[in-house]
């Protein structure tokens, strides 16, 4: 049975365990959910970096999915307090609500694999044919996976519809079993917006690991938000707060997750687990719970002290990341925007067709390439479009806004697409970098990029590859 309204409230301090956050302070831990938190699958995000492979450019950022995990639970469980202590009443929020709301919260990430996103968009695509694996669906198996294995004693409705809330915003959930209260749906995992707690969490957690200032402050619009129409909506006057939002969260995209030694890692990783998958069998252990959650960061240790050699090539890799030997960055470019709606992925292959006659003829598998997109969350259109704000807490009128409206300061454009190359091996960078101009050339009618890869990197890495040479 559903606990009721006047109730849930009051809370008992002696059941509850307290842990000090670095972002949001103490957070209390309730018997319910230190359940799910109390067990092996759970206290595997330890083991899961939140910026998978950032901390080798930024060491600061070694922060866990299990830090991240527990900040979403809070903040979830805050959102709710607060739309309850202004509009509990009138919307009926019950404590069914709140922990539907805080599990979903706590357990969004459960299902994430090793190093971040770079698993499921760059790896197994390369592993995997067709491959759709999400870690949202392996979210909802590993719940169900850690109810059964634990015997968690749980209301089935609260776990049906926290695996419902984890989806929401994914595309691969299911119909809604709730016909009423959608805006709990918008808490965690916002498809309608994209303005939601996870990010809340994240952007100011990844900001402050990163050695990054944020300007954008998540504690204002926890306080001045409001339902109207079964909808989370915003002051008039927050408009610019919501942008720093979205602008924060492209801004982290451009300068830590997409740096472009950042990037240059995950290659090199995804190559090293490309090479390693038929020995461990990597790819096989995403479709059992079971087998998934022994899954995380320290795969690439156990590849490096392997003395196997079938993880010849992939040990290799590993170990030039250590020497810092990484793949070298020759170049970038942004797309154009008028080519933006017909883009297609530019591949290794395209590049070396654009050589011409040289001293090297460069192979497919000498270079890689990286393309980066960074939007405000909604493609190419203004995500403030889609959100409807108030006037003040008398109206009862909700209404979209026009950015210019607001400024004539603001972005008339929100994505950005780059594409970069590296030379796997750095005496190629002269000829990957040329190869590169000539496809822009052939491309585009001109070069996009601003600047030619500077003479002195192509001969510095020559030099230290001589060198190597001459020491063996």
């Amino acid at each position: 049975m559903r606990a009721t309204k006047s109730n849930w409230s009051y809370r008992d301090r002696r059941s509850m365990k307290h842990v000090l956050d670095n972002v949001h302070g103490y957070i209390y831990l309730e018997p319910l959910f230190l359940q799910f938190i109390d067990t092996e699958q759970f206290q595997r995000l330890r083991d899961l970096k939140q910026l998978g492979l950032t901390h080798m450019v930024y060491p600061g950022a070694a922060h866990s999915r299990f830090e991240h995990s527990l900040g979403v639970y809070w903040l979830a469980g805050e959102a709710v307090n607060k739309i309850n202590f202004y509009q509990g009443q009138e919307l009926g929020i019950e404590e069914f609500d709140r922990n539907t709301v805080k599990l979903a919260g706590l357990l969004h990430d459960i299902g994430h694999g090793p190093f971040s996103h770079m698993f499921e968009r760059e790896f197994l695509p390369r592993v995997v044919d067709g491959c759709k694996w999400s870690h949202e669906d392996m979210s909802v198996k590993m719940i169900d996976y850690i109810v059964d294995k634990h015997y968690i004693d749980i209301d089935s409705a609260i776990v049906k519809t926290a695996k419902e809330m984890i989806l929401a915003s994914s595309g691969h959930g299911p119909q809604k079993s709730m016909t009423e209260k959608r805006f709990l749906y918008d808490i965690v995992a916002n498809g309608r917006t994209e303005i939601d707690v996870d990010k809340f969490d994240y952007i100011v957690r990844d900001s402050r690991a990163c050695g990054i200032g944020s300007g954008f402050q998540f504690e204002r619009l926890m306080e001045t938000m409001r339902v109207m129409d079964d909808e989370i909506c915003y002051r008039a006057n927050d408009y610019l707060t919501l942008h720093k939002l979205f602008a924060t969260r492209a801004d982290l995209h451009r300068t830590v997750y997409t740096h472009p030694k950042v990037k240059a890692i995950e290659l090199m990783v995804v190559d090293a687990l490309c090479y390693a998958n038929a020995e461990l069998k990597i790819a096989a252990s995403v479709q059992e719970p079971s087998e998934f959650w022994k899954l995380d960061d320290s795969i690439l240790k156990k590849i490096e002290t392997s003395d196997s050699d079938s993880l010849k090539e992939a040990r290799n890799l590993i170990q030039r990341i250590r020497k810092r030997d990484l793949y070298q960055y020759c170049n970038q470019f942004s797309v154009p925007k008028d080519k933006l709606e017909n883009f297609k992925d530019i591949t290794p292959q395209d590049i070396i067709c654009s050589q011409k006659s040289g001293g090297v003829t460069l192979k497919e598998e000498d270079v890689a390439v990286s393309t980066v997109k960074i939007d405000l969350t909604h493609g190419r259109m203004n995500p403030l479009e889609r959100i409807n704000f108030f006037k003040d807490y008398d109206s009862s009128e909700k209404f979209l806004i026009s950015d210019d409206r607001i400024s004539h300061l603001l972005p008339r454009f929100f994505q950005d697409r780059i594409v970069r190359v590296y030379a796997k091996k750095p005496e190629l960078v002269e000829a990957v970098a040329e190869a590169f101009e000539n496809y822009q050339v052939q491309t585009y009618g001109c070069k996009a990029q601003v600047h030619a890869t500077p003479d002195k990197k192509k001969a510095r890495k020559q030099l230290e590859y001589q060198n190597q040479n001459d020491r063996q």
